[in-house]
């Protein structure tokens, strides 16, 4: 029997040395159907002239900003955030390069476009790519649009705390300190004290605390006072008026929020599903509000309140300010659901597929006997009934004032005598009479948005939400990472929040 005889494995040529005379174009290395030649179609077809008049006349020529927004794009498609990736993506990546026509723009002015350039601009590049998806019949801006937001992290530190109630404290804490050194000082000199004392500033500042120390240290001017006084004066002498302007100047950053960051003023304090701690920690964030339509993205805000329904008015004027025109409807969850809203949309003859608070919780148990949306409401005479049949007189009316400034009309009524009524155990637990607040307005809009979502039309809408606009968030956040911000400032955030939504959109379009 004869022995085989083995053979040398074979290789395809390899030289990493050799020499091309003609070098291949980058365009055949892209496939057909890559992100990449979505990304330049859809730039290419888009009008920049916003951009453009950002740029100065004369001086060295700059980088193409069609070029930028490209590589700024396809970075936020492609998971590349940080300026200092794109820089290294620009000069290795064949697909940045094919984006780029080979030039090779350095992280400072990649990131003084995003910031600089686009600033306060980018909303109408967004909005050109979500009119080219309705002209492709894949979206329509007159249908309903599915609203929800979520709340990411800002890049500011975690634990640069400013608390508008501490403020308001530490205020109050130095104008009682500051009049209980002029009561000393008046009980030592008091012929040298006759000005008003601080308890009666309408507001303390800074200014009218260095006027009362330097007339307290005049009147006790070589009078024998007690050490630890002397002490104190020492103290507010050299720290209060620093501190209200320091209290002053974060109090303007603040608004009408409760909280700040130090590091980033225009984050604010909000509790995440994200909870680094798992201890419910607050943490520096913004809102970010999108409204959907088959996962697209037709509408984008950023908000630096934590509450959803505080948000949609701002969010729905700005869908008609980019588009001039409305959504027919609107669908949202519990979050959305006040009388401020439902208001807002009537206004705008929009339908209101929203919502309200009990509202998942009637589907599955029903009314409450004795809860206040139980009893009967008689309009004529206006009046209540309780569940006993008991008559509730109306005994006032008062006005409340919402954060955002939205006046609500609270009816007062009360039963004459609960006393000996068999069922007082389960009806209420309160002492007297039972007392009943009652918005009307926020009733007739609940039960208005019952029937519409109990409607086929509501319940389809009600079964779609959740699959439309939730697994936005879900792949930004999860499937491509993004779960902070890069930038600081609400500007800039707002910046970073509509390249996300771009990428989105060209992301789903292509596949």
């Amino acid at each position: 029997m004869g022995t085989k005889k083995s053979s040398a494995p074979v290789f395809k040529p390899y030289d990493p040395d050799q020499l091309q005379l003609l070098p291949p174009s980058l365009d055949e290395l892209i496939a057909e159907n890559h992100p990449a030649r979505i990304v330049k179609n859809v730039i290419d077809e888009i009008d920049i002239r916003p951009i453009n008049r950002r740029y100065k006349g004369g001086g060295a020529s700059s980088y193409h900003p069609r070029m930028l927004l490209k590589v700024l794009v396809y970075g936020y498609l492609t998971n590349t955030y940080s300026s200092r990736k794109l820089e290294e993506q620009v000069r290795q990546n064949i697909h940045f390069m094919w984006l780029t026509g080979m030039k090779t723009p350095d992280h400072n002015t990649i990131n003084r476009f995003r910031s600089e350039k686009l600033s306060s601009i980018l909303k109408q590049i967004f909005s050109q790519i979500v009119l080219l998806l309705a002209q492709e019949g894949i979206v329509s801006l007159k249908e309903a649009v599915f609203t929800d937001g979520t709340k990411i992290e800002s890049v500011a530190n975690r634990y640069t705390f400013v608390w508008g109630k501490s403020i308001k404290t530490s205020k109050d804490r130095i104008q009682s300190q500051l009049d209980d050194l002029w009561k000393y000082a008046q009980g030592v000199a008091a012929e040298e004290l006759k000005d008003p004392s601080p308890s009666e500033f309408d507001q303390i500042n800074a200014d009218q605390v260095r006027k009362t120390i330097a007339k307290i240290d005049q009147a006790l001017d070589e009078k024998p006072i007690d050490k630890k006084v002397r002490q104190k004066l020492n103290y507010a002498r050299k720290n209060w008026p620093e501190n209200l302007e320091r209290y002053e100047q974060q109090e303007k950053k603040l608004g009408s929020r409760n909280s700040m960051s130090k590091t980033d003023p225009d984050a604010t304090f909000m509790r995440m599903k994200e909870d680094h701690m798992l201890n419910g920690q607050l943490k520096p964030a913004y809102n970010w509000q999108i409204s959907s339509q088959d996962q697209f993205i037709l509408n984008y805000s950023l908000h630096q309140t934590s509450t959803d329904y505080q948000t949609l008015p701002a969010h729905l004027e700005q869908y008609e300010s980019l588009y001039g025109m409305k959504p027919s409807a609107v669908v949202a969850d519990a979050g959305y659901g006040s009388d401020e809203n439902y208001q807002f949309l009537q206004g705008k003859d929009i339908e209101a597929y929203i919502k309200y608070n009990t509202f998942d919780k009637e589907q599955k148990e029903g009314l409450k006997a004795f809860s206040n949306d139980s009893l009967h409401y008689n309009e004529t005479q206006d009046c209540l009934y309780c569940p006993m049949g008991q008559r509730m007189e109306r005994i006032g009316e008062k006005l409340r004032k919402t954060t955002s400034g939205y006046t609500q009309s609270i009816h007062q009524y009360q039963a004459k005598n609960c006393q000996g009524c068999p069922m007082r155990g389960v009806c209420h637990a309160g002492k007297g009479n039972r007392l009943v607040e009652v918005n009307h307005s926020l009733r007739n809009y609940k039960k208005q948005a019952k029937e519409k979502l109990n409607s086929p039309q509501g319940i389809q809408y009600r079964k779609k939400r959740p699959v439309d606009v939730e697994p936005v968030f879900a792949q930004i956040k999860s499937n491509h990472g993004f779960r902070r911000f890069m930038l600081k400032g609400l500007s800039k955030v707002e910046i970073e929040i509509g390249l996300l939504s771009i990428a989105h959109n060209l992301r789903k379009w292509k596949a």
